[in-house]
């Protein structure tokens, strides 16, 4: 990708978007390019992002109020022809079943890993690129 990818990254607490993108970074890889954040802190403000189009990724803390992340994943992948790839915050591997429920393509714990949370998200802005995933 050579163009910047946009991102919705979505919770009602500020600390937790400010925590994943400092996670992120705007070059989560060499091979993706820059990242644009778009916050969202309201799920009728993730909707709308994406109905109007040009999102790439959408990150989503499973544990807003009052709506979780994970229904509106669901949401959004019921509603949303070409839905982007959405990857779930989630506060315990055991939530990971919900995650899977809301068609999250992929899940990040709390707190968010620096170490982790780039390569996961550049692996989905490729696959929505098309493109294969690079490890190692």
């Amino acid at each position: 990708m050579s163009s910047a990818a946009t991102v919705v990254v979505f919770s009602h607490r500020a600390e937790v978007r400010d925590a994943v993108r400092t996670a992120v970074g705007t070059h989560p890889a060499s091979d993706v390019g820059p990242v644009r954040y778009l916050e969202c802190a309201t799920g009728a403000e993730v909707v709308a992002a994406v109905d109007r189009g040009g999102v790439d990724l959408c990150i989503l803390d499973g544990e807003a109020q009052p709506t979780g992340g994970m229904g509106i994943g669901r949401q959004l992948k019921h509603e949303i022809t070409d839905c982007p790839p959405v990857l779930v915050l989630i506060a315990r591997q055991a939530d990971r079943w919900l995650a899977h429920w809301s068609m999250a393509e992929a899940t990040l714990a709390h707190p968010v890993d620096p170490l982790v949370a780039p390569e996961a998200v550049a692996d989905l802005l490729r696959a929505r690129a098309g493109r294969p995933a690079v490890h190692g």
